[in-house]
């Protein structure tokens, strides 16, 4: 699919449909590579002069938000895709490829009357496109949530034996707990479980001999068992940790177990539920602000071409896709075409820089109105 489109308008002199023909004629003959479409605008309703040159003020501003929103949900499909393991699907609004909705803009009356006044469209664009970017906060909001409480169980799990949870290393065997005596688990630097070894019994009165047993050994440190007589279990913490050594809380529950285990799936459940319920929503809320973003372009076109050409509107709006290499052929073609009396004024503006980037603020500075759209 092709992800860098120009929107552009020309002049219309005598007829569109003749301009059209001229069009194509000259790309097939200097740039057949280049696909081009017409760019169907209906006749919306202009206002006063003062109120479009207030619109254009906003027209950028607006724009950058509507693609921005768009590109973020395109982002998150992205990065759901990737985590789910799913092949990437090709975006659409209703059913029809992004690129084809493009070439083949029509206007949607009946969410957007030509009648209503330019700014009222593009406030309704904006409001509507501000309402599905608050819905996609809330909604990955809720996801990262239920996300980071997997991944802090997993750190746990996964972790160093200082701080990950022990459960699952642990068997009821190793454990002894009686009326006097009481098993503690003990977190031993690896280099240093010779020094445990040879200590440990005497690190305090009332321990079991021999009573040591590793359990686990991860990159950096050793699981050790230990027993001894409850009444001296908070001076063994306390020599313990003078020697380096660390006694972890742990207290084994065959209920605790179950009832963190079952948590775990829920969460699982929970996570994999609202990640396919969020594609989903990307999916359409994409669509949606795809069709809002291509009419506000239309808008944008028609704004522009009557601040540049002004008043009655003609102009010709279409869409060209060139080759990198056949840019420069195609804007000379589009040049030609124009037939402007300021062309060699916006030259020398262009090989300036952007001293005149038009009256719409990004807008390529050229004898036609023309602004560049990414879909990628």
């Amino acid at each position: 699919m092709t992800s860098r489109y120009w929107v552009v308008s020309l002049p219309v002199k005598d007829s569109s449909s003749t301009l059209w023909n001229h069009l194509q004629e000259q790309i097939s003959k200097h740039s057949f590579d280049t696909p081009v479409y017409r760019f169907n605008i209906p006749n919306l309703r202009v206002g006063t002069l003062d109120s479009l040159l207030a619109l254009g003020d906003d027209l950028l501003k607006s724009n950058s938000f509507v693609e921005g929103v768009s590109q973020k949900i395109r982002r998150q499909i992205e990065e759901l895709e990737r985590i789910s393991g799913v092949e990437s699907n090709a975006l659409t609004v209703d059913g029809v490829p992004v690129d084809s909705y493009l070439t083949r803009f029509v206007w949607d009356e009946a969410k957007y009357p030509t009648m209503s006044p330019l700014k009222e469209v593009v406030e309704n664009i904006q409001s509507q496109v501000a309402k599905i970017e608050d819905d996609l906060k809330v909604r990955v909001a809720e996801y990262n949530n239920i996300r980071g409480q997997l991944n802090a169980i997993n750190r746990k799990q996964s972790g160093s034996l200082a701080v990950r949870d022990l459960s699952n290393l642990v068997k009821p065997e190793d454990i002894v707990a009686s009326e006097h005596l009481v098993t503690l688990l003990a977190v031993v630097p690896k280099y240093s479980q010779k020094d445990w070894l040879a200590c440990y019994e005497t690190l305090t009165e009332y321990v079991v001999p021999r009573s040591s047993k590793k359990l686990f050994e991860d990159n950096e440190y050793a699981l050790y068992t230990v027993t001894l007589f409850t009444r001296v279990a908070d001076n063994f913490r306390t020599s313990a940790r003078e020697k380096g050594f660390q006694v972890r809380d742990f207290e084994h529950s065959v209920e605790a177990q179950e009832t963190r285990k079952q948590e775990l799936e829920k969460l699982v459940q929970d996570q994999e539920s609202l990640r396919t319920s969020l594609l989903q929503w990307c999916y359409t809320s994409y669509g949606e602000v795809f069709s809002s973003w291509m009419h506000f372009c239309a808008v944008r076109i028609f704004a522009e071409s009557i601040m540049r050409y002004g008043l009655p509107p003609a102009f010709l709006a279409c869409v060209l896709s060139p080759a990198v290499k056949s840019e420069k052929k195609v804007r000379s073609i589009l040049e030609r075409l124009c037939d402007s009396t300021n062309s060699l004024y916006w030259k020398s503006e262009e090989d300036a820089g952007a001293a005149m980037a038009g009256l719409a603020g990004d807008s390529e500075t050229h004898p036609y109105v023309s602004f560049t759209i990414n879909l990628a």
